[in-house]
């Protein structure tokens, strides 16, 4: 389970946040300014932070740099202003994305998804591949084999076929999948994340039962 740090000095913010970031999976913990995520920083680990500007005591470009000494943690800016300045700052900073206030919080859950999406790619990288039994998936090759052989998947069904492994274990709604894998302003259905499913299952075989179907929720890829 992913765990995320929401800093914003504004209480309703953090829980609007909070509520979607649950409901997708995510474990949650909140700071309401930069000294505190600091602090929060230096005792904890996090996947991600989503981190407002314009703070009380410390500001998010301040708490950035300082948190930045110490880890190399994923962070989404807040701002409630959106002058190409800021943005251009953030990002010369490292920031990973920046969302203008007020914001969508679907849209946001989807931009906190593409970004974990990214750290996942980028550590699966240094290795290249990920092995479960005859199941082989090589992520810089883009390449599945079953036993020795490789099969043919659509670029849809690599995409989910990666993001169920990057989300072993995981309970996985169809909405979440539909989101995180097709795009927040998708209009599809449930019956698309059903087809994919069956196709991807037929092409692994033997290894078909690695992904299952949690009744009533979704999927998930049992390693």
């Amino acid at each position: 389970m992913y765990k995320i740090l929401i800093v914003d000095d504004e209480q309703k913010i953090r829980e609007v946040i909070k509520e979607y970031a649950e409901f997708n999976g995510y474990e949650v913990e909140e700071a309401e300014n930069g000294m505190a995520a600091i602090g929060l920083c230096k005792l904890n680990d996090y996947d991600l932070i989503i981190m407002d500007i314009m703070m009380p005591k410390l500001d998010g470009f301040s708490a950035c740099k300082e948190i930045r000494k110490l880890k190399d943690i994923p962070v989404i800016m807040l701002s409630a202003r959106g002058e190409e300045y800021d943005k251009l700052f953030g990002f010369e900073l490292g920031i990973d994305d920046y969302v203008v206030k007020p914001f969508s919080p679907k849209e946001l859950m989807a931009r906190i998804n593409a970004v974990l999406n990214r750290k996942n790619i980028a550590a699966a990288d240094q290795t290249g591949l990920m092995k479960f039994g005859g199941l082989e998936i090589n992520i810089s090759a883009r390449s599945v084999t079953v036993d020795g052989t490789k099969v043919d998947l659509t670029p849809k069904e690599y995409e989910l076929l990666f993001y169920l492994v990057h989300n072993k274990n995981i309970a996985l709604s169809r909405d979440k999948l539909l989101s995180d894998v097709w795009g927040y302003d998708f209009f599809g259905d449930d019956r698309t994340i059903d087809t994919h499913i069956k196709n991807l299952r037929n092409n692994l075989g033997n290894y078909r039962d690695h992904i299952v179907t949690l009744r009533g929720v979704g999927y998930k890829f049992e390693a």
